[in-house]
């Protein structure tokens, strides 16, 4: 596989994981941990958006648009964002997450961001060093 092909698999995987983990956070009602008024109701609408953008990101990694590396940072971004606040609740004293499938997806965002991360950064890198690239002529 090339290194693109893995960087669309990773972002889909990361993808996924930080979907379900949503899924997660409704069952422990996880604004109540932010303080977000509204209850589920606000959550559902803030996941819309977010949801959306996720799946626009995944779009222009799939077309190889000019704004692909955006996206994977953009998704990066989300899965580093979501380990670091369920880091902080841990250490305050938030017991919820504890589940084996809570703490996998959390651990998993974190693990396939840094992943997605340093793929990205190799085939940037590989883009701008032209002896890196094959000669088709």
């Amino acid at each position: 596989m090339s290194s693109r092909q893995w960087l669309e698999v990773i972002f889909l995987l990361n993808a996924t994981v930080l979907c379900v983990h949503q899924i997660d956070a409704a069952f422990w009602h996880e604004w109540n941990m932010f303080k977000i008024p509204g209850g589920n109701q606000i959550n559902l609408l803030l996941n819309l958006p977010i949801i959306a953008s996720v799946f626009m990101a995944f779009r222009h990694v799939v077309k190889q648009s000019q704004r692909m590396y955006l996206a994977h940072i953009y998704l990066v971004a989300l899965g580093l964002l979501t380990l670091l606040l369920h880091t902080a609740l841990f250490v305050t004293g938030y017991n919820e997450f504890l589940q084996p499938m809570s703490l996998l997806l959390i651990t998993a965002a974190g693990v396939l961001s840094v992943t997605q991360l340093f793929l990205l950064w190799a085939d940037m890198k590989s883009c701008r060093n032209p002896s890196n690239q094959v000669n088709k002529s």
